[in-house]
This record gives C-alpha cells, sequence and structure tokens, in this order.
C-alpha cells in the first residue's frame, strides 16, 4: 500500500479558484449578520441539530467575515481536485485573498482583515452537525489560528498563516461543498448574503422551492421582529440583486426560490408577484394554529406550501371547493398526515 505524505503547511496558489463554502455553514446560521460587534450567545436548534455560538470579547464573526474561510476552502478543493496533498495549515497572500474575495486593498482593508481573524479565532461553536457523514459533538473556534507576516518598514501585510478546524477541514475533505456564484462577494448586506446561501443549498439546481417565513427566519439567523424581516425580504424581492435565483412572496407568508435560468426561460408566462387569480385565499390565523396543534413541531407555512403545490394538480372541482372554502379545504387535507 502506497503511503501518502501530508504535509505540513499548503500554499494557496490557485489563481481564479472557484469559490465554494461548506455545506454546515450554508444550512446553519453560524455567522452574525450585524454589522456592529454581536456579543450574544446564540443557540439554534433545527431537526436533530444543535448549535451555540460563543463570541468572544472582539464579537461573532460575522457573514462578511466568512470570505476568508470561502478562500480557503476553494483553494484547498482546487487542490484536491487537481490531485495534491493538502494540509490544515494554509498560507496565502493577503492581497490574493482581498483580491478573490473583492475587497479593497488599501491599508484600511488589510486592517479589517486582521479583525476578521481576531472574530473568526475567538468565536467559539459547539455543536452535534455532521461533517463527513461522522457526527460529532464537539466545542472548537472556525479558525484554530492565524499568524500574519509583515514588512517592518512598509508596515504591509507579505504572508497570512490560517490553520482551519479539524472540522471544517474534515469538511473539505468529504466534499461536503458547494460552489458559490462570483457575485456572491458583491452583496454588501448580510441578509441578501444569507439567503443566497440559503436558496443555494436548498433550491439547487431544483425548478422551485419553498420555505414558510418562520423557518426562513430561524435559518437565516436574523435577529429582527417577524414583522420587519418580512419587510427586509419584501425588499430584497424588490431590489432583485441575488445571484442565481429570484425570489418571490406567495399568499400565506410564503417565498418561492427559483432559479434565474428558468424564470428566463418563463418570463412571458409568468405573473408578477401577486398570487394568481385561482389560488386560494391566504388561509386565516384560526387556521393556521389548529394547524400546529394537530401537527405539532411541523412548519404549518411549509405545509400549506406542500398544499398549494398538490392543489395546482388537483381534479377542477377540488380546486373550486379549495378556492371557495380554503381553510376546511387546507384543514381536510392536512388530517390525514397529523
Amino acid at each position: 500500500m502506497a503511503t501518502i505524505t501530508t504535509p505540513d503547511f499548503f500554499v494557496c496558489d490557485f489563481f481564479g479558484a472557484a469559490p465554494k463554502h461548506d455545506l454546515a455553514a450554508m444550512e446553519h446560521p453560524l455567522f452574525s449578520l450585524s454589522t456592529r460587534p454581536d456579543l450574544r450567545v446564540v443557540t439554534y436548534q433545527h431537526n436533530d441539530t444543535t448549535i451555540t455560538v460563543t463570541p468572544s470579547v472582539k464579537g461573532r464573526a460575522t457573514i462578511f467575515d466568512a470570505d476568508i474561510l470561502i478562500f480557503c476552502i476553494s483553494q484547498l478543493m482546487a487542490a484536491i481536485n487537481a490531485g495534491q496533498a493538502t494540509a490544515r495549515r494554509l498560507t496565502l497572500t493577503a492581497h490574493d485573498l482581498l483580491t478573490a474575495t473583492g475587497r479593497e486593498t488599501s491599508g484600511d482593508g488589510y486592517a479589517r482583515l486582521r479583525e476578521a481573524f481576531e472574530r473568526l479565532a475567538g468565536t467559539r461553536i459547539t455543536t452535534n452537525i455532521t461533517t463527513g457523514d461522522i457526527e460529532t459533538t464537539s466545542g472548537f473556534g472556525l479558525i484554530e489560528a492565524w499568524e500574519i507576516a509583515r514588512r517592518t518598514r512598509a508596515g504591509r501585510m507579505i504572508s497570512v498563516s490560517v490553520t482551519l478546524s479539524e472540522w471544517l477541514y474534515r469538511a473539505v475533505l468529504s466534499k461536503s461543498v458547494l460552489t458559490l456564484s462570483r457575485d456572491y462577494f458583491g452583496l454588501r448586506k448580510p441578509l441578501e448574503r444569507r439567503l443566497y446561501e440559503i436558496a443555494r443549498k436548498h433550491c439547487g439546481r431544483q425548478p422551485e422551492w419553498r420555505i414558510g417565513l418562520e423557518t426562513l427566519l430561524k435559518k437565516s439567523g436574523s435577529t429582527s421582529p417577524r414583522r420587519v424581516f418580512r419587510a427586509m425580504l419584501r425588499e430584497t424581492i424588490k431590489a432583485d440583486l441575488l445571484p442565481d435565483y429570484q425570489m418571490r412572496e406567495e399568499p400565506g407568508d410564503i417565498f418561492l426560490f427559483t432559479p434565474r435560468a428558468l424564470v428566463e426561460e418563463t418570463r412571458p408566462s409568468l405573473a408578477p408577484s401577486s398570487p394568481a387569480p385561482s389560488s386560494p385565499r391566504p388561509l386565516s390565523p384560526a387556521t393556521l394554529e389548529e394547524a400546529r396543534r394537530r401537527a405539532p413541531g411541523a412548519d404549518v407555512y411549509g405545509l400549506e406550501a406542500l398544499w398549494r403545490a398538490e392543489l395546482a394538480q388537483a381534479p377542477a372541482p377540488a380546486r373550486a371547493r379549495a378556492r371557495k372554502t380554503p381553510d376546511a379545504a387546507f384543514l381536510d387535507w392536512l388530517t390525514p398526515l397529523s
């Protein structure tokens, strides 16, 4: 059996490597969306996954700090695909990192880079997320260590060393990653970045994907009240800046993501963001509350989206009854599931 030699460090020198992010970070809200120091300890639970994120005195790592990890993951995946050996410790030039992630290469850009390293190293995660088919409950930093080399006279960074956590490195080795659009780095609003990550992870290349407001709020990691979050989503829809995906609002606090390639193909037949005339009116709050009672723990908005999707393919009499009495029709449909 051949012996594989693992180097002590890996040099990042793949120019133009496709941006890639790990699946767990795209699935779960590990990073803060706040533009101010976020000192809150956050616990997130979804299905069988529990995550507690504890910041340092510098604050919790932000979604913009994650650019560093995306760059490292992209370089490692390029090497793996080229058949080269890799290591958890990466050596890179700060200029390449800043350029690849669309950041300024001014003095301020280098200063902010150091602050990002400090937040990434100081943010601690305790979780049972599965990476590489292994479920591990553990605590770790997003990066284990970092080091900056400078030219003493100019004070400019010349090289940076980053040691990734075992958890993140294992995700890379198991190829638990997805390719991002390069336009991702051009998104300046934290929520836009997070919505793109969620769409890329869950919609992918499917014709469409729906999610209820409540679940989207939880998965986004936003701390805004529901009504404010809804307004922010509507602003995002109006701006229409998400790479690769178009976002629309549907009745009942449902949000639809569709790949832009499919939108372009069917644009003449698409109605505006308002519901189709034949669609049943939104369900009443009382009906949604009854649905929660019948299906405890379920996303009632997701159930409503599934009901509407099945209804669109139902015989005409069933569609007519649903338009006339949508609350009763939905609860009748829900009963066999509860």
